[in-house]
């Protein structure tokens, strides 16, 4: 009976843990606020921080197994009500919601949820600005893909709805990578 028990628990910990470990990690913030308080001297906070060392392993497991997965679920932190960290705007480095469909941009994707993925494409040039690519999906749906450029930028079309946008730097940087 212990040994089932143990194995329960194992699993709904290992379960729990590999569910949605990030987050805010509320608790190991109240560590080290803790430890910020506590002195006001860098050196004296260097040394708490190495006697806390074993209280900032227990509030990271805690954070991992527990509170960072009910975080990532529920979409908010349960110690501080701050919303989970996926959901945050601000400024990023790579902005690219901007040229994708707007059905690309929440849960779930559809395109994926679809299963369906690239059979054969056959690429071919219309003009010196357009190229075009006939799609065909391993479930026997065609699409044609085109791309126009102008200027600097080059439009991508799925099927005459414009998917998303790119520049001929963008393109280069891809290219070179």
């Amino acid at each position: 009976m212990k040994k089932t028990i143990t194995k329960v628990v194992a699993l709904s910990v290992a379960a729990m843990a590999l569910s949605g470990c990030v987050g805010s990690n509320a608790v190991t913030g109240y560590v080290m606020g803790f430890n910020l308080k506590a002195v006001d001297n860098r050196y004296a906070r260097g040394g708490l921080n190495m006697l806390l060392a074993p209280v900032y392993g227990l509030a990271v497991a805690a954070d991992y197994i527990v509170f960072n997965s009910l975080e990532f679920w529920t979409g908010k932190n349960p110690l501080n009500g701050k919303p989970h960290i996926f959901d945050t705007k601000m400024d990023t480095y790579i902005d690219v919601n901007h040229q994708l469909d707007d059905s690309l941009k929440t849960a779930p994707i559809a395109p994926l949820t679809k299963h369906r993925s690239i059979e054969q494409g056959t690429m071919q040039p219309i003009d010196e600005n357009t190229v075009q690519m006939d799609i065909t999906y391993n479930n026997g749906e065609k699409a044609t893909l085109t791309g126009i450029r102008d200027g600097e930028s080059v439009t991508y079309y799925i099927n005459g709805k414009m998917v998303a946008q790119t520049s001929m730097d963008e393109l280069a940087a891809y290219a070179r990578s």
